[in-house]
């Protein structure tokens, strides 16, 4: 039988799920924004795998999109992904999200920043650029300010990821703006394909890529708790 991957993406307020079998993605799955992902999410892989007619003890792995992005929703994505790997035995491979987002730039760009709503003003940040391999990262992720970040633009650059809209009037006009910013389940599969899989130490490790307490935590470090 052809490899078969499941591969999770909830970085975002909805996520999406995929299937991929001998190398390309058959399904994929929205998730509805408005419910937990927790709810949807293991009926729309079950469902997945019972449409192409795929035991879970088969798979021969799992990937899984680290973040940055929703707190809420990456736990939920990581937690489950984890989970299955544990329980059906198959392989565990974490991809950042930006890089899966640097993926999906148009051949002419060379180099990119990646960013995502940090809530408060704040942004993720990242900037990527591509070699004869592939995207590389350029900086570590960072978050800070929305303005700092804008501030160190260089006219004519390139910028992506989910955090566009939402601080769009924040940065410069003279930046340009990647038209295909929303990320598919097929760039979390190419650039998983890539990446070892997690050892079994690594495996219990994994958390999130999210570089700030939760917000509940941050209300209790406010309210001195």
């Amino acid at each position: 039988m052809s490899e078969a991957w499941l591969i999770l993406e909830t970085s975002n307020r909805g996520g999406r799920v995929g299937l991929a079998v001998g190398g390309a993605v058959v399904r994929t799955v929205d998730l509805d924004p408005a419910r937990r992902h927790n709810r949807d999410l293991a009926p729309a892989l079950a469902g997945m795998l019972e449409a192409e007619g795929i035991a879970g003890k088969s798979l021969h792995g799992v990937m899984v999109g680290v973040g940055p992005g929703s707190f809420t929703g990456l736990r939920v994505g990581v937690m489950s992904a984890k989970a299955l790997a544990y329980a059906t035995g198959c392989r565990l491979v974490a991809v950042p999200t930006f890089a899966a987002i640097a993926e999906q730039c148009p051949p002419e760009i060379a180099a990119v920043e990646v960013i995502a709503d940090g809530l408060q003003g704040m942004v993720f940040a990242q900037r990527f650029r591509r070699d004869s391999g592939g995207w590389q990262s350029a900086s570590e992720l960072a978050i800070e300010p929305v303005a700092m970040w804008a501030a160190r633009l260089p006219a004519g650059a390139w910028v992506t990821g989910p955090g566009v809209d939402v601080h769009d009037a924040a940065i410069p006009s003279a930046a340009n703006r990647v038209a295909d910013r929303v990320l598919r389940v097929g760039s979390v599969f190419r650039v998983g394909l890539k990446l070892p899989p997690l050892n079994r130490d690594e495996m219990l490790r994994l958390e999130p890529l999210y570089l700030r307490p939760s917000s509940a935590e941050e209300k209790a470090v406010r309210e001195g708790k």
